[in-house]
């Protein structure tokens, strides 16, 4: 069980008191005699929200423990009881980085008003760095976003990084095929290159030479040999893009480089082996295709050994807020600019779009965002958002889709989030957030329309 109260103290009957009375005000707390005790205890990773010490004890004193609780985690506050003889050496100590003291003798009261403050300060640090780590997380090979959508993609990028099978990606325009080619591409680990090849962007006359190389002298022009663009590879990965434009007289040979494992340059009779890993995208139904006779079908059996369906965005829109503020980071500081602020109201709205250009045409809008080239009418828009609006506005988003994805059970949802079910709780009070709204069966619901067990409340 997490503690959130060390408390030090080496007279046995003032020590049992506070505890008792940090225990009333709802905290769990641990009690020690001696600042020894405490330093065991962190090493052994038992940390605390707030460490509450006298400042003189049998065992060092509460300046030295302060000192080491710092050098353990610096952002642990600490709250040192002082006696009235003690006040220079407290005010020294808050210099020093202390939170706060209390001076003998004080109430209940004021202990756990002192106490809950640190421990609110506590949580709010907590709290911000899991959100910071979640988001980067989420930034893991580029693929950002916390729906469901996108947590079973990564976990099938990183299975499919360890292989060495074939992909075919689909998906509708700007959903980021490439960037899910890469993302596996980077989870195999391989040092060699990916090379990306826009099948659709390739002319025919030359789509031959580019894609297997060729020998000098293999036509008119070829001054020395080239490597193509698969040979380059080597045990990389090869990204064919837009597969599906492909010309016809060139699939016959593309399947059979995928179905042997070799090439042959133009202009040579000689094979030359292949170790790369092919990822191919498109944004039609290629067995449709097939069957239209408009894309051959052995490559496209060939080609969907694995195929991941990426989710358009309109799908994923608690994406939305995550993907906007990582996009317009990245404009803020390629233009070297402070990153704009925006409105719940803005968020709602982007989030009710459809996005028919999907990631892209969110990026799009972020960059011209930052360009101040694009705004939503609204009503008095803040000049600047602090960090801690931004990261509530983010949180808000992260309980909401985990509420979503979990049917409103708020346990299941705390899990998901790696955060005790209290501290949801106390979120989705704060927020303003309540369970039932993302129910969908009406048998979690009594008759009055509540649900006791599930209701935010206050901590």
């Amino acid at each position: 069980m997490s503690v959130d109260v060390f408390l030090v103290e080496d007279d046995e009957a003032v020590r049992d008191s506070l505890k008792q009375g940090l225990e009333v005000a709802g905290w769990t707390v641990r009690a020690f005699q001696g600042m020894d005790e405490v330093l065991q205890a962190l090493k052994r990773a038992e940390e605390p929200l707030v460490v509450v010490s006298d400042v003189r004890l049998v065992q060092g004193d509460g300046l030295q423990l302060q000192r080491a609780v710092r050098a353990h985690d610096a952002a642990i506050p600490v709250v040192l009881i002082t006696g009235h003889g003690d006040i220079g050496m407290a005010v020294q100590a808050m210099r020093d980085g202390a939170h706060d003291f209390l001076e003998k003798p004080f109430s209940a009261t004021k202990l756990a008003t002192t106490v809950r403050r640190a421990v609110d300060q506590r949580k709010l640090m907590l709290e911000n760095l899991a959100l910071r780590r979640q988001i980067d997380q989420g930034h893991q090979w580029g693929l950002v976003g916390h729906s469901a959508a996108m947590g079973e993609l990564r976990r099938l990028v990183s299975e499919l990084g360890q292989s060495r099978v074939d992909v075919l990606l689909l998906g509708e325009t700007g959903t980021g095929k490439e960037v899910v080619a890469r993302a596996i591409h980077t989870a195999s680990g391989s040092k060699d290159p990916f090379v990306a090849i826009n099948c659709g962007a390739l002319p025919e006359s030359i789509f031959e030479s580019e894609m297997f190389g060729h020998e000098s002298g293999a036509f008119t022009g070829a001054a020395r040999r080239r490597i193509g663009k698969i040979e380059h590879a080597r045990n990389g990965t090869v990204f064919l893009d837009e597969i599906e434009s492909t010309p016809p007289s060139l699939q016959a040979k593309l399947l059979r480089t995928l179905q042997e494992r070799s090439i042959e340059r133009l202009g040579s009779n000689e094979p030359i082996g292949v170790g790369c890993r092919f990822i191919a995208a498109t944004k039609v139904d290629l067995h449709e295709a097939a069957r239209r006779g408009a894309f051959r079908e052995d490559l496209y059996f060939r080609l969907e050994v694995v195929t991941l369906r990426l989710p358009p965005l309109r799908s994923r829109a608690d994406d939305i807020p995550l993907l906007f503020s990582h996009f317009v980071a990245q404009a803020a500081q390629r233009h070297g600019v402070e990153p704009p602020a925006w409105t719940q109201a803005d968020m709602v709205q982007w989030q009710q779009r459809a996005w028919p250009g999907n990631v892209r045409e969110l990026r799009n809008l972020a960059e011209r965002w930052c360009l101040g080239l694009e705004r939503l009418p609204a009503a008095a828009r803040p000049s600047h958002a602090s960090l801690n609006d931004r990261l509530a506005q983010i949180e808000r988003t992260l309980i909401e889709s985990a509420l979503r994805d979990h049917d409103g059970n708020v346990l299941a949802a705390a899990e998901h989030l790696g955060i005790p079910r209290k501290t949801l709780y106390d979120k989705m009070y704060r927020h303003g957030i309540d369970s039932i709204a993302f129910r969908k069966s009406a048998k979690d619901v009594d008759p009055k329309g509540s649900a006791s067990s599930d209701r935010p409340v206050a901590g």
